[in-house]
């Protein structure tokens, strides 16, 4: 019970620094060095390892150690995908809750398209780039489904590597929030069908348009939206 529970303290260690780029994609994780910094045994540093490769934020490899995965296009393209079918059935299921707790929700979710704006007015990238992944939360929350939520977390977590990996931010600020108010709406007046299309094509959109600039087609800017 123990060593699972030190396994536990591991892994959410290591997952904060994946998430914050303290370790990148193609990063060496030392297990000597986390098991000294933790004050705990390899034992439980392995067995975190074991669990996010599992979910595919890391791998091992022979003789050589275990690396913070770096994501391939055609696995951010893959994820996006899921990514859009998960959003649009969040959506579709906080679309119709009884109204109360979609008042309660879209309250939530004012509030943070509110904070998204002043993030963006400030021109602070990472506050914008959290608020965001939060709103998107809220109504994954409200969803009330636990394999929803797990799944949706397992897929986010793959697309911050390849935010990680990649320094690309482009031009949409003002269109995504645009977006995000309309699904709001959408939810708070329990229009199931344009909650899941709102959603699902916001995803979509997204991936295009950091397509798009990475192939040089678009221009690029200081807005990380699209990596959403």
């Amino acid at each position: 019970m123990r060593e699972t529970s030190l396994a536990k303290l591991v892994r959410e260690d290591l997952l904060e620094h994946i998430l914050k780029g303290q370790l990148a994609p193609g990063d060496r994780i030392n297990e000597p060095d986390v098991a000294k910094r933790l004050n705990v045994s390899r034992v439980p540093v392995r067995e975190a390892l074991r669990e996010l490769e599992s979910s595919g934020l890391v791998i091992s490899r022979k003789h050589a150690g275990v690396f913070v995965r770096a994501i391939e296009a055609q696995e951010v393209r893959d994820l996006y995908e899921i990514r859009s079918l998960l959003d649009g059935f969040a959506g579709a299921k906080s679309a119709a809750l009884p109204a109360p707790a979609r008042q309660k929700l879209t309250r939530a979710l004012n509030v943070s398209i509110a904070t998204m704006r002043e993030a963006s007015a400030q021109h602070n990238l990472s506050a914008y780039y959290s608020e965001n992944l939060h709103f998107h939360w809220l109504i994954v929350v409200a969803a009330n489904s636990e394999q929803l939520s797990r799944t949706y977390q397992e897929v986010v977590q793959k697309l911050h590597l390849a935010r990680l990996q990649s320094l690309a931010q482009v031009s949409g600020m003002a269109t995504s929030i645009a977006e995000h108010q309309n699904i709001n709406q959408a939810i708070e007046h329990g229009d199931v069908r344009s909650a899941q299309s709102l959603l699902a094509d916001h995803v979509t959109q997204a991936h295009q348009r950091l397509s798009r600039s990475l192939t040089g087609t678009e221009m690029i800017s200081t807005t990380p939206e699209e990596t959403l």
